[in-house]
């Protein structure tokens, strides 16, 4: 198997530093890991905006008798897409870690509705992503949720290669 140098197939992984393809990201969505387990994809993206979709699924109702869908899923998605906005305004893949995710439920989705969560970056500074998102079932003026948080950014050449050769060597294996 020939190796793509920007993105590792079967884990997933994106290499530091180079530039962030949401959509080629999405595609590793549905197939892999926790996100495609749930069925995540990517719909759209902008220079400082991600937009993620999540099918509505029985087996994701977290009350069968009214039909939502469990507060976990609705979290993955406004996670990702918040993380993914972060990328794309940086204009390539760096680590991060989550310094803080707030998620507020505002009223429960509609059942049998789809979600989808768009998620900004509306501050970029050296060591901080400042982020908010929104998920809809339909129209995004009548939120499920709203999201806010702030990603540390994680500079260091040294680190980012590193995990990456740790990468590649789990790969060959």
């Amino acid at each position: 198997m020939e190796k793509d140098t920007d993105q590792l197939p079967r884990t997933g992984l994106v290499r530091a530093g180079v530039p962030f393809d949401p959509a080629k990201l999405g595609k590793l969505l549905n197939s892999n890991g926790h996100s495609g387990f749930i069925g995540m994809s990517y719909r759209d993206h902008g220079p400082d905006w991600v937009e993620l979709g999540l099918p509505w699924r029985e087996d994701l109702v977290g009350d069968p008798e009214t039909g939502v869908l469990a507060s976990g899923p609705i979290i993955s998605l406004l996670d990702n897409a918040t993380s993914m906005a972060a990328w794309v305004s940086q204009g390539e893949f760096r680590p991060q870690v989550t310094l803080d995710l707030r998620i507020d439920y505002l009223r429960a989705a509609a059942r049998g509705k789809a979600i989808v969560a768009r998620g900004e970056c509306y501050r970029l500074r050296r060591t901080m992503a400042f982020v908010r998102g929104l998920a809809h079932d339909g129209d995004p003026s009548d939120p499920v949720a709203h999201a806010t948080g702030i990603f540390m950014l994680v500079h260091g050449d040294e680190w980012a290669a590193d995990g990456r050769d740790r990468a590649i060597r789990a790969e060959e294996k």
